[in-house]
């Protein structure tokens, strides 16, 4: 969070992690295309030649107001692949919340489970409280034929009554209702920062 007070600006950062290939570009993909372009900024992606994320993915949203404050949502994503640690942890630094993407197929199980792990390492490295932090989990691909069942996925992801919401992100199913999840969580924390 950065707070410009001769702007009346808040700066919140939202980071889209996940394992390699879940649907975390293609969440903010969507949100780019569907968002009228006067609230929000270009979609800044930085591709390997394969199209995979090689550093992050970044877009910018201005929504409402925060106790009088005018809120600049930065959306960023992680590169999934695993070589790409210090990546992440650069990107995951100074995170205001996390959608974490879920890959609903059930030969992802291992993968979600080792992603969200380093996850809350990383951020506990960072001095946050995991179990307080500001977290949504998306379970994504639920249109596959393989998709895992939902409380497995649940259960396997230790959700523990984080919100959880299901996901076709390249058809946009979800796509809001978790980026509403997720900011709905980072204002309230900051609010009683603030308050």
């Amino acid at each position: 969070m950065f707070i410009n007070r001769r702007l009346k600006e808040i700066n919140l950062k939202i980071v889209y992690y996940g394992p390699a290939l879940s649907g975390k570009t293609t969440n903010l993909q969507y949100i780019h295309a569907h968002t009228n372009p006067q609230i929000r900024g270009e979609l800044v992606s930085v591709k390997t030649h394969e199209d995979r994320t090689l550093f992050f993915d970044f877009l910018q949203l201005e929504l409402g107001e925060v106790m009088g404050l005018k809120p600049k949502f930065h959306l960023y994503t992680v590169p999934g692949q695993v070589f790409y640690v210090a990546s992440r942890k650069l990107v995951l630094q100074g995170a205001d919340g996390v959608v974490f993407v879920a890959d609903s197929q059930q030969d992802r199980l291992n993968d979600n489970l080792q992603s969200l792990r380093d996850m809350k390492t990383y951020l506990a490295e960072m001095g946050h409280e995991v179990d307080d932090f500001p977290l949504v989990l998306q379970f994504n691909k639920r249109d596959l034929p393989d998709a895992a069942p939902v409380p497995l996925l649940r259960s396997t992801l230790a959700a523990n009554g984080r919100p959880c919401l299901e996901a076709v992100a390249i058809e946009g199913v979800g796509v809001f209702d978790t980026l509403k999840a997720i900011i709905r969580q980072v204002v309230s924390k900051v609010q009683g920062r603030l308050g």
